[in-house]
């Protein structure tokens, strides 16, 4: 079974920015910059036939390219850190194509997706790291912004069973194309 996910590619000099941050975190399993994604929709191991059809469901998004910006850096779990990520300055059309993703994934079976959407990418995964030390490193960067960078296509990733952060493979392209909406 493959586990499958939808995202959007993060270019390679924004990719060399945000990996200009690595370091500092005792207990921090950093992500390789290749791997770096924002997240649309996580679909899990799943099965040929539903992996299949959540594909053909995402062939079928109608959407127009558009432009994201990094703002910010932040973690999970406060009292006991467990992600380190930076976050996407709000925007329509993101939320929009997440919205669109999620109907595929119902679209080919998969149950409704209960956690909010919060578009980021994630940078480090911790154990035991300190929160002390996750705080000093947000208080010296997590202004970070980056340039604007366009979006003209998602896609379709696989990823190890029961294994996060990568490699990551992608299976399929769906391209964003002008005037849709």
């Amino acid at each position: 079974m493959p586990r499958l996910f939808s995202g959007i590619e993060i270019p390679s000099h924004i990719a060399e920015r945000l990996a200009s941050l690595r370091g500092g975190l005792e207990g921090a399993r950093w992500v390789e910059p290749e791997n770096y994604h924002i997240t649309l929709r996580f679909a899990g191991d799943v099965d040929a036939v539903v992996a299949e059809r959540f594909s053909q469901a995402l062939e079928r998004i109608k959407s127009a390219p558009f432009e994201l910006i990094f703002d910010g850096l932040g973690s999970f779990g406060r009292g006991r850190p467990r992600a380190l990520w930076a976050g996407i300055a709000p925007n329509e059309a993101l939320s929009a194509l997440n919205r669109a993703n999620e109907q595929a994934a119902l679209a080919a079976g998969l149950e409704v997706q209960t956690r909010n959407f919060h578009p980021h990418v994630t940078l480090a995964r911790m154990r035991r790291t300190k929160a002390a030390a996750v705080a000093a490193l947000l208080a010296g960067h997590g202004a970070f912004v980056s340039t604007p960078f366009p979006v003209t296509r998602f896609v379709l990733f696989s990823a190890r069973e029961s294994r996060g952060g990568g490699p990551y493979v992608v299976e399929r392209v769906y391209p964003l194309e002008p005037g849709s909406n």
